[in-house]
């Protein structure tokens, strides 16, 4: 990984990764409110040429540290971040059945949004 940067663009729904100045893979999010607040994270994204680097892994660590931080919890319905918490229940505590179902529906109602 190396000079990667992670920022959170919070505004666009994005925490970014950042290496030799462009975007090299981000995860798409949003940020439920009820039944309680979560993060939720949709799609993982990686550009081809940066692959196989270990920067999907560094944006789910992140995302799940800046959850902590905030105090929040995650809700993923990504598939990559799903497995990656699978692996890394130390840094990625289980989501909770009724907040999943709650970004399911408020996905389902924003479909242009992802």
């Amino acid at each position: 990984m190396g000079d990667t940067e992670i920022r959170d663009d919070r505004a666009a729904g994005r925490l970014e990764a950042l290496g030799g100045g462009e975007v090299v893979g981000h995860i798409e999010y949003f940020v439920l409110e009820s039944p309680a607040r979560a993060l939720v994270p949709v799609h993982t994204i990686v550009e081809p040429a940066h692959e196989g680097k270990g920067i999907a892994g560094s944006l789910a660590r992140e995302l799940y540290a800046l959850a902590e931080r905030e105090g929040v919890p995650v809700a993923p319905l990504c598939p990559y971040v799903v497995k990656w918490a699978e692996r890394h229940p130390d840094v990625a505590p289980p989501a909770d059945p009724e907040l999943l179902s709650a970004a399911k529906d408020w996905l389902r109602a924003h479909p242009g949004r992802f």
